[in-house]
């Protein structure tokens, strides 16, 4: 493995600010800012798009990471398997560590990742153990396999490394595209097929203790002839709700037959973080569903009143009560979404109200109990990614480079700014170190923000 450090001189005063217990409402540590993934930062009053306040070098590959920041330092991971700290402030790279060479994308039976697939997922920042986790995917010994690290985000160097890939699986039909989390001291990834599909895969949800010394896996479609039930969610991280237990929604499996046993497919899971299912929700036309590739494709959003809403590539929205998921048709309420497209990746959440991460524009649904019910608010037409929620508005990016703030009332465009184009189409931004952040195809931006 090699480790490259520059602006050493920078490193020691950039780092200093950085506290063992970094705050959660100040640093922004995992996808979406946090276990239960709202995407909403409540520190700044204002943000400026009229030019970026600093943009990043090149990086050397491409970035569907969402930044990550602790303290004064933005953390990216890209396809390259590399992991950068850059300076918040200014956007110098304080180091950066290449783990391994990455798959090729000709390596791989189908797929749009290119020209290589290394590190995908969002990673994950334990504060504490100041450790940034993710996972890479490297070309070893002539094919590719999926490895768990942990690097230290004072100085890059890697502190745990370990394989995931089960035994007696192709790690190359394989992706790992969610975000990670953390719960109690372990890391939960879920991992699905490349784009396409092309090969049996299971999908499969991880839990492995930040040591790297344990590993639990929860596996969908799991009985003989089964297979599919990607877990992937648009690039968004499970989510951990305060009592440590793990909430993830599945795509289709092969179980296309209505009146066959569930597969855990196409539903909503929740989990021990030792990966044992506690219950489930699936609409009770979820064999139909995985016929037609309509698979829960959006992270579950769990609200402060007990109700969980989800929401996938139907067109129905779901809500459900956490206490109690019913199984098969187990819904409080569902109505038919707003959204002309997909609704892929994670939400932002801001009392009762939820923008979903709409492709064709993020939809904003406000969420009530007693009874339960879903109220459409608007519509963007603005095709764009994952939002969040900063200084009041709505942000978003297009895959053309456009950032936009949206009014959180009308979904409205407020403002915007025209960067270069993003990699892919689940580009989310993030918040932290008083600035919103952004990534290009190969490159991040900071604008600036009053707080």
């Amino acid at each position: 493995m090699k480790k490259f450090l520059a602006l050493v001189t920078l490193l020691a005063a950039t780092l200093a600010p950085t506290s063992a217990h970094a705050s959660p409402s100040r640093d922004w540590l995992s996808y979406h800012g946090g276990p239960m993934g709202t995407g909403l930062d409540t520190t700044l009053t204002s943000i400026d798009t009229s030019s970026p306040k600093w943009t990043s070098p090149v990086l050397d590959g491409t970035l569907y990471a969402e930044p990550l920041v602790m303290g004064n330092v933005v953390y990216e991971a890209t396809e390259n398997n590399s992991v950068y700290a850059l300076n918040a402030q200014t956007g110098a790279m304080l180091w950066m560590t290449h783990l391994a060479p990455p798959v090729p994308a000709g390596a791989l039976p189908c797929g749009n990742i290119a020209p290589t697939v290394g590190i995908t997922g969002t990673p994950v920042i334990d504060p504490v153990a100041h450790e940034l986790f993710a996972v890479a995917d490297e070309y070893l010994n002539g094919g590719p396999h999926h490895i768990l690290v942990g690097i230290s985000t004072t100085t890059g160097d890697v502190m745990m490394s370990r394989a995931v890939d089960l035994a007696g699986m192709n790690p190359a039909v394989y992706l790992q595209r969610t975000g990670l989390a953390l719960d109690h001291g372990r890391i939960i990834f879920g991992e699905a097929g490349n784009d396409g599909d092309c090969a049996n895969y299971h999908g499969r949800l991880y839990s492995v203790s930040e040591s790297g010394t344990d590993l639990a896996v929860f596996t969908v479609d799991n009985q003989p002839g089964q297979y599919r039930g990607g877990i992937w969610t648009g690039g968004a991280a499970p989510i951990i709700d305060p009592k440590g237990r793990v909430w993830e929604t599945t795509g289709n499996g092969t179980v296309t037959t209505p009146g066959q046993p569930y597969d855990n497919s196409d539903g909503l899971l929740q989990l021990t973080p030792a990966m044992n299912l506690q219950q489930y929700f699936a609409p009770t036309d979820w064999a139909t569903q995985n016929l037609h590739d309509q698979d829960m494709s959006s992270s579950p959003t769990l609200l402060a009143s007990g109700l969980v809403l989800v929401a996938g590539k139907s067109p129905n929205l779901y809500l459900a009560r956490a206490a109690r998921l019913g199984g098969i048709g187990g819904q409080v309420a569902t109505v038919t979404s707003t959204c002309p497209s997909n609704t892929d990746g994670g939400s932002a959440v801001v009392g009762t109200e939820v923008i979903l991460p709409c492709l064709g524009g993020p939809t904003a649904v406000r969420v009530t109990d007693a009874p339960a019910t879903i109220a459409p608010l608007w519509q963007s037409s603005v095709h764009s990614g994952p939002p969040i929620i900063a200084a009041g508005e709505v942000w978003t990016m297009t895959k053309y480079g456009v950032l936009c703030g949206l009014s959180l009332a009308t979904g409205a465009v407020l403002q915007s700014i025209t960067l270069s184009a993003p990699a892919n189409h689940f580009d989310t931004p993030s918040v932290g170190a008083g600035e919103l952040l952004v990534t290009t195809a190969n490159q991040v931006v900071a604008l600036r923000g009053r707080s």
